[in-house]
């Protein structure tokens, strides 16, 4: 990533210097989307440089433009990219924001519009909801860049981004497989999409490695922004004997259910925070969580588009695919300045529980092996990643679908190898659940 002066002080040059993705690798298409053999995966990013010429100048400023699928005020989803969209706005004063709240999929094309109608040059949308009626605008808009989170379709002014959890996840799951005393753990999903079903797995698969009697209860509740499902979803898991909790949805509605249950029965259900720092929600029932920092993309896309680097011409092989090594995506409860990785009241708890290492044999306290786990990942070379086998399931998703060039239909047992690690494309189309996963409601 650019340094900010360093960035202002080659721009007042006419000239920018800038980082571009590091650690770049190659993945397939998925399946049936567009043409061209390869997609440039941007993993990181890297540290060399290239001069190019501006494409704005003087004092005019680049305009961009944020579609969000929720309302700002979710604290989750939305509330993130905007905290983005805004450190983006902070760190470039040549840039022009503006974003409009609760577009759905039927709305996307005309909130599309009339950005482009106010002269918007650049224009993201946050939702996987969004993907086609951004795909077709950018088919009919040859001279704006598009840039669309969560999905797979691109085109020569339209590239796709997206910052995964699956190993903060994974990393939640060492601490939930360690708390629960029943073996039951819910969790409440807004759709079972590959993103979603890829992050249970990963949570499932760090709770089967501490705790392998546990199961993860999922209630799918059939939307991203739903706090009274999502607080009635809690409510049931509880009834039915889960003692921890974990969520996909864009609210800290979850964690206020299992904070007012603590204050109203004095029963602790320990819950993990999603997407945005949801420690202040509740501070007795909050273990840790996953939170992502989209400013780290934002502000990488931007400074490539005002530099010249990304054109209306060229991105319809850019995929971003940040992860922990990155530092756009991150385990904690909370993120100021003395960032709480993990709440105090349970941390003591981690030193004083004793587990082994699955490939050593060492015995180590439980925060060891998360510290060290996250360590493993955070190493640009990744040298471990919980998607690696052996690791047995059964594909979930009525379509059908692929995993290790194999294909597979509803019902049909996934096995993957010990020793073999899913790539990509495997990762990105999951849709087969681990074997200590239970869906209990559709």
């Amino acid at each position: 990533m650019v340094d900010r002066r360093d960035f202002l002080k080659y721009t007042g040059l006419g000239i920018v210097a800038f980082a571009l993705g590091a650690g770049v690798g190659y993945t397939l298409k998925p399946t049936g989307v567009g043409e061209g053999a390869k997609t440039v995966t941007v993993t990181k990013t890297q540290k060399f440089t290239e001069t190019v010429t501006q494409t704005v100048t003087g004092a005019e400023k680049l305009k961009a433009a944020w579609i969000y699928v929720g309302p700002i005020g979710d604290y989750g989803w939305t509330h993130a990219h905007d905290i983005g969209r805004k450190e983006a706005e902070t760190a470039f004063p040549w840039l022009e924001t503006s974003y409009v709240e609760n577009i759905d999929e039927a709305k996307t094309r005309g909130a599309i519009e009339q950005f482009i109608s106010e002269g918007y040059k650049v224009i993201f949308t946050t939702s996987f909801d969004h993907m086609n009626p951004t795909f077709e605008a950018a088919k009919d808009h040859s001279d704006i860049i598009f840039f669309h989170c969560s999905g797979y379709k691109r085109w020569d002014n339209m590239g796709t981004y997206f910052a995964d959890l699956y190993q903060v996840y994974y990393l939640n799951g060492l601490m939930a497989g360690a708390l629960t005393k029943s073996n039951k753990i819910g969790y409440v999903a807004a759709h079972l999409i590959p993103e979603v079903i890829r992050h249970i797995n990963a949570f499932a698969i760090g709770i089967k490695e501490v705790n392998p009697d546990a199961k993860v209860y999922v209630i799918r509740i059939g939307a991203w922004y739903a706090p009274d499902k999502a607080r009635e979803a809690a409510a049931t898991l509880v009834e039915n004997g889960v003692d921890v909790l974990a969520f996909t949805e864009d609210t800290p509605s979850t964690i206020q259910f299992a904070q007012s249950y603590y204050e109203d029965k004095d029963v602790l259900i320990p819950v993990f925070s999603h997407y945005s720092p949801m420690y202040e929600y509740g501070k007795d029932v909050v273990v840790s969580g996953q939170v992502v920092r989209w400013g780290k993309i934002y502000t990488d896309i931007l400074s490539k588009v005002y530099s010249g680097f990304y054109t209306a011409k060229n991105l319809k092989d850019v995929d971003y695919w940040w992860l922990l090594d990155t530092g756009a995506v991150d385990v904690g409860a909370e993120t100021y300045d003395d960032h709480l990785w993990i709440n105090s009241k349970f941390k003591t708890q981690f030193d004083g529980i004793r587990v082994t290492e699955k490939y050593t044999g060492s015995s180590m306290s439980l925060t060891e092996l998360i510290e060290s786990r996250y360590s493993q990942m955070k190493d640009r070379n990744m040298v471990f990643d919980p998607f690696t086998g052996p690791l047995s399931g059964t594909w979930y998703l009525s379509e059908g679908g692929t995993v290790l060039g194999k294909e597979y239909s509803p019902g049909d047992p996934v096995e993957i190898p010990k020793g073999v690690r899913l790539g990509h494309d495997d990762l990105w189309g999951m849709g087969w659940f681990v074997d200590n996963v239970i869906i209990q409601r559709e």
